[in-house]
């Protein structure tokens, strides 16, 4: 991952580290699974208050672009065809769950409509 920030341009050094890494992320520059150096790390290797790169990744993890995972990291977001894909996976998996476990199509649809309903309305 490179990143530059300048800081006599009129963004401000959170908003360039926010731009740039979402623009590497969707051009698949940053791979979908690829771990993020820590804010601290980050923040000493590009000069900048580690609270610049913690609101800049605060702001990419709202967009979608990352995740954390916790101790274990940050890492790149699925998202686009890469999104799609791992939903679709996610998908086949709960439909082989649901035959499993003896529901009927119309049970597993309702499920799945009654999670995604409130998932969709927080």
């Amino acid at each position: 991952m490179t990143l530059k920030i300048h800081i006599d341009e009129s963004a401000a050094p959170y908003e360039q580290v926010r731009a740039q890494i979402a623009e590497q992320a969707r051009s698949g520059a940053l791979p979908v699974g690829y771990r993020l150096p820590t804010v601290r790390g980050l923040a000493e290797s590009l000069g900048l208050a580690a609270n610049t790169v913690a609101k800049a990744y605060r702001a990419l993890e709202g967009d979608g672009v990352i995740e954390t995972r916790g101790r274990n990291g940050t890492f790149v977001a699925a998202s686009g065809p890469a999104a799609e894909r791992e939903a679709a996976g996610a998908a086949q998996a709960y439909a082989e769950r649901a035959l499993r476990l003896g529901l009927t199509e119309d049970q597993a649809s309702a499920a799945v409509r009654d999670a995604l309903r409130a998932a969709y309305e927080r």
